[in-house]
């Protein structure tokens, strides 16, 4: 039985709502087992910042008061000692779970517990209800706060919350309850868990809305309904979720046949919507990589190139820093002078790079240069082509097994055009005279799924 358990019953006081760059100001713990509170531990936290005033105001705890307390990293080993082998209770656990785990780790110390929330339990509980806060939940069971904004205080009324919850419905039905509600993600405030409940378990994309419909985070899974209550789930340990978590306010989702779909519709969405919360897929490409003309390298921009072009580059790379970078490494297993090659200021004689035995010497006269380009060109065969390997479009088939449809990528030049599900759709993309814009997430999914050799696609008239 729940109350029979090892339990922490455990609340914090913070200077914010962001665990990556707020902290702790007050912890308190009540350790419980068998029904009874066997041990009560409280102390304020020095957070090493400023208490923001609106803080002080709510909890009373200000700078003054934590100017001496210790520091989270001299009393970690202590408190982790103490929570060990106990299930973590606490209203919202998402949040005091989630402070702790970023304290812990700062301290160099792993955390994880089995975490029971109270705010799920009372919902499960006491359905008929609207709102389950701690505020709610005090005024609608009478309980006594000696404290409130407080930690041992706010600790104390969730203890009795569990004993008056085991008095009202009795210990079996407290104890499934309690199971249940450790299994489910507890959703942002403004998010109807109807409309989660309505995504698919399918593959796709789904799109998180915050304030003003601004769009938060896009994301993909073949199974969307369990991808999108994972950012909400208990012990979240990415700042980037918390914050999810704080502004959604709206998901919606785009179903899609397979994987394949779903990675393409995302990177498309991402670079077309540029969500806040997305980091991957979001920058803008400065994509380059090397041409070998008349004996002359140069890096190219994709900007100043077509899809036509891509056949001509040796190497693809996301900036000009780190395309120069590969070139160095180049130069460097193959004797190559970069000052030769025009990568390098022009100086007189020997460049720098043949002084420290890296280049050949075609800048000294030691070698030809016919031989230096023989070497270049035999280094720049090494890097990989992007040379278009279909005589034009293909259709990438991808099966909805879940709805019996079919739904074709179309694809010309390593440039995703879009899905097409029927011959109509097919039609209208093959013929809209769009032209192919080359897009590096796009070409590197669609890679790696050729190249596993088991795509079914079809060849498609331009």
């Amino acid at each position: 039985m729940l109350l029979d358990a090892p339990l922490a019953i455990v609340d914090l006081e913070t200077t914010g709502a962001h665990p990556a760059w707020d902290r702790i100001t007050e912890i308190a713990v009540l350790e419980a087992a068998a029904g009874e509170i066997t041990s009560e531990w409280s102390t304020l936290v020095n957070p090493g910042t400023p208490i923001p005033p609106a803080i002080q105001a709510l909890t009373g705890i200000t700078d003054d008061m934590v100017a001496r307390a210790p520091r989270f990293s001299e009393l970690a080993r202590a408190l982790h000692e103490r929570l060990a082998g106990r299930v973590f209770v606490a209203h919202n656990a998402r949040f005091d779970y989630g402070f702790l785990r970023h304290e812990f780790e700062r301290a160099g110390l792993s955390f994880t517990a089995k975490t029971l929330c109270t705010v799920k339990l009372s919902r499960r509980l006491y359905p008929e209800h609207a709102r389950h806060n701690l505020d709610s939940v005090i005024r609608r069971h009478g309980i006594a706060c000696r404290a409130r904004h407080r930690a041992l205080g706010d600790a104390e009324a969730v203890w009795q919350f569990l004993r008056l919850a085991a008095a009202d419905h009795g210990d079996e039905v407290l104890a499934v309850a309690a199971r249940q509600a450790a299994k489910s993600a507890t959703l942002p405030a403004h998010i109807d868990r109807a409309a989660v409940d309505a995504i698919p378990e399918a593959p796709g994309v789904y799109l998180v809305y915050g304030e003003g419909g601004a769009p938060l985070y896009v994301g993909k899974s073949v199974a969307m309904r369990s991808r999108v209550l994972s950012h909400f789930a208990d012990g979240m340990r990415s700042p980037r979720e918390m914050q999810l978590a704080r502004e959604a306010r709206r998901i919606d989702w785009q179903r899609t046949a397979g994987e394949l779909g779903a990675l393409l519709r995302e990177a498309r969405l991402v670079k077309e919507l540029a969500p806040a919360l997305n980091r991957r897929m979001k920058r803008p490409d400065e994509l380059c990589g090397f041409v070998l003309d008349a004996g002359k390298l140069a890096l190219r921009r994709l900007d100043d190139a077509d899809a036509d072009a891509l056949g001509c580059l040796r190497g693809l790379w996301r900036t000009r820093r780190s395309a120069l970078e590969a070139l160095r490494g180049l130069a460097d297993e193959n004797g190559l002078c970069l000052q030769a090659l025009g990568f390098e200021r022009t100086g007189k004689g020997a460049c720098f790079r043949h002084q420290i035995r890296r280049c050949a010497g075609v800048c000294a006269g030691k070698e030809s240069a016919a031989a230096h380009h023989a070497r270049l060109a035999a280094a720049l065969a090494r890097l990989k082509a992007i040379a278009w390997p279909h005589r034009g479009p293909i259709g990438i088939v991808e099966n909805d097994r879940g709805r019996e449809e079919t739904e074709i990528h179309v694809v010309d030049r390593w440039c995703y055009l879009g899905s097409a599900r029927s011959d109509a759709e097919l039609g209208e993309l093959l013929e809209s005279g769009r032209r192919p814009r080359f897009d590096y997430d796009q070409y590197r999914i669609l890679s790696r799924h050729l190249a596993k050799g088991n795509a079914r696609t079809i060849e498609l008239a331009a």
